[in-house]
């Protein structure tokens, strides 16, 4: 079973603090694979707003987050 997979059972568990300590797990993994897909899809030549289009946020949202990166 993988770690994402793990932890979303987790997440679903009845002991809220088993359930919220994986739900923070999940949130730092996702974010971090969020900037692992930023960060390559800008060496490819994407703009701002293509990657913030498909994170459904804004130009400025995504460019403040990871334009210092």
């Amino acid at each position: 079973m993988s770690e994402a997979t793990d932890l979303a059972t987790r997440a679903g568990d009845r002991d809220p603090r088993i359930g919220l300590r994986a739900v923070a797990a999940l949130r730092r993994l996702v974010e971090q694979l969020e900037a692992v897909q930023v960060r390559g899809a800008r060496q490819q030549g994407w703009s701002w707003q293509e990657i913030a289009t498909e994170l459904g946020v804004s130009r400025q949202a995504v460019h403040k987050k990871y334009g210092r990166h």
